[in-house]
């Protein structure tokens, strides 16, 4: 059984592309889902750290001492940055999951302005947090 023309002719037409990240823009909900699962991942590192804070606190003088100096090094300090961000931007995500599940802010505009507040707030959380840190040991 032969094909016709007009079968031939379709079956040679190449398809569209599907569109790739680099044509492409994700909508914010999509990248601050993203950033929530990551953060979620970094929290498990993150909790490494303070267990190994609490440990040394535990065990003696020279280990609680030798953790808080490498937890003041500029490398320390910007890692618990990045750790204290990770977890506002995490909780922060959780409330916003817990306000769709209620079956509010689902609608486009109003879940995109969600998330660029779950964004914002993390950032200014984090800030917040290490101001009143900093104030609270004399050292602003």
């Amino acid at each position: 059984m032969s094909k016709s023309p007009a079968t031939r002719e379709f079956a040679r037409r190449e398809r569209p592309l599907s569109p790739h990240l680099t044509v492409y823009r994700p909508p914010i909900t999509m990248t601050m889902s993203i950033i929530h699962r990551i953060t979620g991942g970094a929290l498990y590192f993150g909790t490494l750290l303070v267990a190994a804070w609490l440990m040394a606190a535990a065990s003696s003088q020279g280990a609680f001492d030798w953790v808080n100096w490498a937890f003041g090094t500029w490398l320390g300090r910007l890692i618990l940055f990045g750790y204290t961000w990770a977890l506002m931007h995490h909780m922060l995500g959780g409330v916003r999951h817990l306000i769709w599940d209620t079956g509010a802010g689902l609608e486009k505009h109003t879940a995109s302005k969600i998330a660029w507040a779950t964004l914002a707030g993390s950032i200014l959380l984090t800030l917040l947090i290490w101001v009143a840190g900093y104030m609270a040991r004399g050292a602003l």
